[in-house]
């Protein structure tokens, strides 16, 4: 599957989510519909309470923000932001004194994004439109950067992390909810357009994932939490219940020193 087909496949089911469609092509064969409301993967009824409704589109697959340890004054970056969720929830907590940038490379969703952050006056939120794997973000400009089920979406996972690593300030932290896989996906699973735009086939076996952290420079990579993902993923599972796809939480620290 080449990268430039991904990546427009991607654009095309997430701009027809943020217009409040489903992610997927067709009306079947898509695990868009099952997905687990946000409550189920950790969002706190008090959170949610606290962002613009239009936020939560229930994309994710775990609280990063949760995990974080984020501070007043913190500058937080959040690849793949969405409509926003995660950016809101993190600006509450940096204040006034810090700042959150979202980037995500679907105009529709920013623009949902922006139009949140505007009526609901969070001064202190900043949407960009780019590619995660090429961030319009300074070198070491960020303490925390942020992540929610996005990174399995990108066709060149490598280059995200080296993106990543160059933005944090040295001893910053990288925390990221995402899906990976612990066997082999079907062939059919693993072909399809809309299984890579529900976030399937495009998940990277869990070892060769955390190789790619830390071969971008990170240190101190540990798996926060974990859970099997199967259950919302059709065709994901063997006959024997195996399964073949976990959601992750994970932090990784910038060394202060190279």
């Amino acid at each position: 599957m080449e990268h430039d087909q991904v990546r427009r496949a991607v654009r095309e089911g997430y701009a027809r989510r943020a217009q409040g469609g489903t992610l997927c092509c067709s009306e079947t064969g898509c695990c868009s519909t099952q997905l687990p409301g946000s409550k189920a993967l950790g969002y706190s009824a008090e959170e949610l309470a606290t962002i613009p409704a239009g936020a939560d589109l229930g994309l994710g697959c775990g609280n990063p923000v949760a995990h974080a340890g984020l501070q007043k004054g913190d500058v937080v970056l959040d690849l793949g932001a969405g409509a926003g969720i995660d950016c809101f929830l993190a600006a509450r907590i940096v204040g006034e004194e810090g700042y959150v940038i979202g980037v995500d490379m679907t105009p529709e969703m920013v623009d949902r994004a922006r139009e949140s952050a505007r009526t609901h006056q969070f001064e202190n939120v900043e949407f960009r439109l780019g590619e995660i794997e090429n961030l319009p973000v300074a070198d070491s400009s960020v303490d925390v950067v942020i992540s929610n089920c996005v990174i399995n979406l990108s066709p060149d996972k490598a280059r995200v992390f080296c993106e990543a690593y160059r933005v944090l300030r040295a001893g910053g932290r990288m925390v990221l909810s995402d899906l990976v896989l612990v066997r082999d996906l079907p062939a059919s699973v693993r072909e399809s357009i809309e299984a890579y735009v529900a976030c399937v086939a495009g998940a990277a076996q869990k070892d060769e994932y955390l190789a790619a952290i830390r071969a971008a420079g990170f240190e101190g990579i540990r798996v926060l939490k974990e859970a099997p993902a199967d259950a919302a993923l059709p065709g994901a599972a063997d006959g024997d219940g195996a399964p073949a796809i976990v959601s992750l939480t994970l932090e990784a620290t910038k060394p202060t020193t190279r």
